[in-house]
């Protein structure tokens, strides 16, 4: 028996306008996340990644046209009110933004914003909810928790920030966890102490992941899965082992070779040439054809679809690179 995904998403796109014009940020993006499955998101910044993320919990309807099947549990919810979502949306599907600063109120203590989650999603009282909001801070690793409820933002460090976000989104106990560049900002330390709790309490709580990162060693070392992403759609996808030990799209290579891998001192860093295109001016073919090295005439007028290739690989490319396979290895 084939178990049920928890999100299904199929051709999902999301269109937003300035002055009159059609800025396609997120196109026809499909992918899927089981119980327990990490699933990560990589690409440049403006690829499309938190929009996607935005787009699954209904938050770019406010500003943008969001179009395509949006399916949890096997409920299309794409088409849910903001008041139905809302029965989703941190209960369910929980989200930790990318920036802690800018995502805590303020004016509010941590005690507070958690409590509010637990307010909206739960049927415990007040001193249930304190209690939780204390196992919370606590299961995060914050020391003293009882007595940092009542505590502001500001008195917190980046990571301690930032580890008051996951609180807040896993208080409901979420069966999905978006997360959008949680460790951002903060030193390497911090970084693999967050995603370490990150991932440990996927494993305990049994929840899917969808991790929207730019460090394709995080990718590595968390994920089951890895959808790579350029211009809004996803150009490859697969098994993280598979992807990225022989990466077969000319952009996925080059965000490989990126990677600093034993380099001597001194040595100018690759970095894949030319820049993003603005979603004003998208080429006519493949978004990646200006800066791609492998290009033929076809891929200048031509959008490569994204189609299956070997043992589960989905690749959208006219020549795909094979040749680097020992080198990247």
């Amino acid at each position: 028996m084939i178990e049920q995904k928890l999100l299904e998403i199929e051709n999902l796109s999301t269109t937003f306008s300035r002055g009159g014009m059609a800025l396609p940020a997120v196109r026809d993006v499909s992918f899927s996340v089981g119980k327990g499955e990490v699933l990560g998101l990589v690409g440049e910044s403006g690829s499309g990644k938190s929009v996607t993320l935005r787009s699954v919990l209904g938050l770019s309807k406010r500003y943008g046209d969001v179009t395509g099947s949006v399916k949890w549990c096997g409920t299309d919810i794409s088409g849910f009110s903001e008041r139905k979502m809302r029965q989703v949306r941190g209960c369910e599907i929980a989200m930790i933004f990318q920036e802690p600063m800018t995502s805590l109120n303020p004016l509010l203590t941590v005690g507070l914003q958690i409590t509010e989650t637990l307010s909206a999603h739960t049927k415990l009282n007040g001193a249930e909810r304190r209690k939780r909001a204390i196992e919370m801070l606590d299961m995060v690793g914050i020391p003293s928790a009882a007595e940092r409820l009542g505590d502001y933002p500001h008195q917190f460090s980046g990571g301690m920030r930032q580890r008051v976000m996951i609180a807040i989104a896993l208080a409901a106990h979420p069966k999905l966890l978006l997360a959008d560049e949680p460790t951002t900002a903060l030193d390497v330390t911090i970084q693999a102490q967050i995603l370490d709790l990150i991932m440990l309490l996927a494993k305990e709580m049994d929840m899917g992941v969808v991790l929207v990162t730019h460090d394709l060693g995080v990718v590595a070392q968390t994920c089951r899965n890895v959808a790579v992403m350029y211009a809004g759609r996803i150009v490859e996808q697969g098994a993280v082992r598979q992807v990225l030990k022989s990466p077969h799209h000319p952009y996925t290579v080059g965000l490989m070779r990126s990677v600093p891998q034993d380099v001597p001192p001194r040595t100018q860093l690759y970095s894949v040439p030319g820049t993003p295109p603005s979603l004003e001016n998208l080429p006519a073919g493949c978004a990646f054809a200006p800066r791609c090295q492998n290009t033929s005439s076809n891929c200048k007028i031509e959008r490569p679809m994204l189609v299956n290739t070997d043992a589960g690989r989905k690749l959208a490319c006219f020549n795909p690179v094979q040749a680097l396979q020992g080198e990247l290895a």
